[in-house]
């Protein structure tokens, strides 16, 4: 197999690194933590700009048609940069949902402004009692005569206070009971009903948790022809690891080389702390590390469009592995910086804890272990 990216993509890696190198400083990260948004509008204009946004909607939808490689690619630069703009819960997540379960009408009203940066997405599905199940869902949309009505509550919600519509994962009921099938419905910010709590997340960006108290929504909020949403709910969220796979193999690298730099010119006893072979060991380990996870994140996006089980199964196995990886190299970039790893005024204690917050995303390494595990007692479909 080829893995040589191609032009395009390689000009897409240089851009995105240069651009992340240039706009993302510590400054601009400290403004972001203290802003409402967790992110700033004019950089989300010039993502736009770029071509960013549209980068894996299809051509038919206004955007670029690209796929998880590019998405990979772009990823690991934000990871390197701890960009915090919602590019992962509007782009990746949220235009995916529409594309996979949306009408024609439904996509054309939502993806091409998506593309524009003009409209911001974000999507409601875990709760509390899931324990990382997406198949679990006790939020209810009750069929009535002039459209749907929403209860429950949701957590974990990526850049929710921020969103223009938040697509809400529904268990589906008519005048019969439930149907079993899982809905995807659209609710637009400060829809009656609606209640946020919102809070910053480790390592930067936003999150909130939602409380749906009888929202009232019309026929049309529903996504797509009322099938069973669960199906592409799994599919976007193992693309979705994929793609934070590849944030974190960034995270990861930048932590090595600041490491790596770091140890050059501190110096004990008339020495560089590189000189030591003990630290040279514990750098080479955090090389190999490194490389692992970016051969995890590379197949979980190679497979990304495969069958279900064998997408799921390379997701599931790059977010266990991946999250071992991630842990061993930040807590080796953290003890040989010495106490200054977890002081405000080194960035290194951010990466901490943003690669902390990637291994608990959408589940740890012992869920995925597990996951992966089940998987591979099955075969393809």
């Amino acid at each position: 197999m080829d893995l040589t990216l191609s032009d395009e993509q390689r000009l897409l890696r240089e851009s995105a690194d240069r651009f992340v190198a240039e706009t993302f400083t510590s400054e601009l990260r400290k403004k972001s933590a203290n802003d409402p948004l967790g992110f700033s509008p004019d950089i989300w204009k010039q993502f736009a700009e770029l071509g960013w946004l549209a980068l894996p909607i299809s051509e038919a939808d206004g955007g670029l048609g690209g796929g998880a490689i590019e998405i990979g690619i772009l990823m690991e630069a934000f990871g390197r940069g701890l960009v915090s703009e919602p590019f992962l819960s509007t782009v990746v997540i949220g235009a995916a949902l529409v594309a996979e379960c949306g009408t024609d009408a439904q996509k054309q009203a939502i993806l091409p402004d998506v593309a524009e940066g003009a409209l911001t997405l974000a999507f409601a599905h875990s709760e509390r009692a899931a324990r990382f199940d997406l198949a679990h869902v006790e939020t209810t949309a009750a069929k009535t005569a002039d459209g749907w009505r929403l209860n429950g509550r949701k957590v974990a919600v990526l850049d929710g206070a921020a969103a223009n519509q938040i697509i809400v994962s529904a268990r589906m009921a008519n005048t019969n009971g439930a149907s079993g099938k899982l809905g995807l419905f659209l609710v637009r910010a400060g829809a009656p009903g609606l209640t946020l709590q919102d809070y910053a997340r480790l390592g930067g960006g936003r999150g909130c948790s939602l409380e749906l108290q009888d929202i009232v929504l019309p026929l049309d909020a529903l996504l797509g022809d009322g099938r069973d949403a669960l199906p592409a709910i799994e599919a976007v969220i193992d693309r979705a690891m994929a793609a934070l796979g590849a944030e974190a193999v960034g995270i990861m690298q930048t932590l090595l080389d600041t490491t790596l730099e770091y140890t050059k010119i501190r110096k004990q006893f008339g020495r560089p702390l590189s000189a030591n072979q003990v630290i040279r060991h514990r750098l080479a380990d955090m090389a190999m590390q490194v490389d692992e996870a970016r051969s995890m994140a590379l197949r979980a996006a190679l497979m990304a469009d495969a069958g279900p089980v064998e997408r799921s199964r390379a997701a599931s196995g790059a977010k266990a592995k991946i999250g071992k990886c991630a842990r061993f190299v930040a807590e080796q970039s953290v003890q040989l910086h010495g106490a200054m790893g977890v002081t405000e005024e080194l960035d290194i204690g951010s990466y901490f804890k943003r690669l902390l917050a990637f291994d608990t995303l959408f589940g740890g390494s012992a869920h995925h272990y597990r996951r992966h595990a089940a998987l591979s007692g099955r075969t393809q479909s």
